[in-house]
């Protein structure tokens, strides 16, 4: 393949890697998985992990959990919604996977944030409460107690 046919696979690879990162975006509480997205994306499961890593800095499974973590945050501090309804909620099927998942992004387990959290941001708008309490992705959780 020519440098220019090369180019032209890869913009059009990039596109459909966004369309893959949008459906996530829209769909996170819908069963997802990457087999699914890949044959949505027409790829093969392995080059839409390899090319949204390579594009994005995690693969798409991460970057589908993140965003549900980010919605269980926003559903958390509300403070109405137990635990496990906000896991059920996100789209997630294990409470097990979505408390190790929240605790590894957020740094503290998810019943100790919705406690914390909803106290911390009471007088907050929620604009600014979702910008400061933004998780931190590939396992770079600030320590409990520390900024």
């Amino acid at each position: 393949m020519s440098s220019a046919g090369a180019g032209e696979q890869r913009l059009r690879d990039l596109a459909r890697l966004r369309r893959v990162r949008d459906r996530i975006d829209r769909e996170y509480a819908q069963p997802l998985d990457v087999e699914a997205l890949a044959r949505g994306a027409h790829m093969s499961a392995g080059h839409l992990s390899r090319e949204f890593r390579r594009a994005y800095g995690e693969p798409p499974y991460a970057y589908l959990m993140t965003r549900r973590i980010e919605r269980a945050m926003a559903l958390l501090r509300r403070g109405d919604l137990g635990v496990t309804e906000v896991c059920f909620a996100v789209g997630c099927s294990s409470l097990g996977t979505f408390s190790t998942r929240f605790t590894e992004l957020v740094g503290v387990p998810p019943s100790v944030y919705r406690r914390e959290a909803a106290r911390a941001t009471a007088e907050m708008p929620s604009c600014l409460a979702k910008q400061v309490t933004r998780p931190v992705r590939n396992r770079e959780a600030r320590a409990v107690g520390h900024a």
